[in-house]
């Protein structure tokens, strides 16, 4: 019998990982955080664990998911969650004592859940990237304002921080006036934020390059298009369609490998109309909405994942 598959939920994203597991034979535990979580009512979750919020009580939601190391030693563990991905990264060297962890280590974690960080590591090695800023005052973005031309996006280092509070993963910003309002209700929550220019282009200009990686080389690619974001612009695929999108192959596979990432990621990339460059948007380094488009095309990314790192199978579709 096989290893279960300790899902660490977050609602869609850990449904798809469930689904796509659960068809292939493997027995799934799920660690659930929120009452609202549709993960729970699928018919592959054997039993669900309770746990604290990850973000809010990062300590005992590892201690939790330790006191199964008992009944689940030796099971897959993945994070479906950028909460429960930074918690579990934290603390990776203690889970992987009785777990099989499916994330990178911590420093490889915050070279992609700070952005700041993922567009300098990626242009470093050549990848194009949007014109962005941090500001360290509230006088730095004064300063930057004055050179540029609106509109412009606001956008956090740490998407799930900020989206967590403002339910939103960007804000655009039509003058200077804007620019520094949202900057003031960022920095009064504590958050930082880059100042990045907007790549002009509809929907269907996002596209998505995913794969599953291994001592620094794509081993399983998979692209598609975003044809309906929600909200427009700015939001998150609700529509999209597989298609093979050979311009993101190389940057994508330069990106992976300037934060030097192992395992599955989708990167996200915008064709910019001025010039007709795929420009890099963010690197989600974790199973994530794109998932299942991928496994209707017959590439199942959480079951090469599995069987990488439980059985040493070679991760290729």
């Amino acid at each position: 019998m096989m290893k279960p598959a300790l899902v660490l939920s977050d609602h869609t994203v850990a449904l798809g990982v469930i689904r796509s597991l659960g068809q292939m034979g493997v027995p799934i535990i799920l660690f659930c955080y929120r009452d609202g979580d549709m993960a729970h009512y699928s018919r592959y979750v054997k039993e669900i664990v309770w746990v604290p919020h990850p973000e809010k009580f990062e300590y005992q939601f590892i201690d939790i998911i330790m006191q199964q190391k008992e009944r689940f030693g030796g099971s897959f563990l993945v994070p479906c969650s950028d909460e429960t991905l930074v918690a579990v990264s934290r603390h990776k060297e203690r889970l992987t004592e009785h777990f099989v962890v499916a994330c990178p280590d911590q420093e490889v974690v915050s070279r992609y859940i700070d952005k700041k960080h993922t567009y300098l590591l990626a242009e470093s090695a050549g990848v194009p990237v949007p014109k962005t800023f941090v500001p360290a005052s509230l006088e730095d973005v004064e300063r930057y304002a004055a050179g540029i031309e609106f509109p412009y996006l606001v956008k956090p280092s740490q998407s799930h921080l900020f989206y967590k509070r403002f339910k939103r993963k960007m804000i655009p910003v039509k003058n200077r006036d804007e620019m520094i309002s949202v900057y003031q209700m960022a920095a009064e929550n504590h958050l930082e934020v880059m100042l990045q220019e907007i790549i002009p282009g509809e929907d269907d200009a996002v596209v998505n390059y995913n794969a599953y990686t291994s001592e620094g080389q794509a081993k399983t690619e998979f692209t598609s298009r975003h044809i309906r974001n929600a909200p427009h612009q700015w939001g998150s695929p609700r529509v999209a369609l597989s298609e093979w999108i050979p311009e993101v192959i190389e940057p994508g596979r330069k990106a992976l490998q300037s934060i030097g990432f192992s395992g599955y990621a989708c990167t996200e990339f915008k064709r910019d109309a001025r010039d007709g460059i795929y420009k890099l948007m963010e690197i989600n380094g974790r199973h994530n909405l794109s998932g299942l488009l991928a496994v209707r095309c017959g590439i199942n990314f959480p079951w090469l994942h599995y069987r990488h790192l439980m059985e040493g199978e070679s991760p290729q579709a």
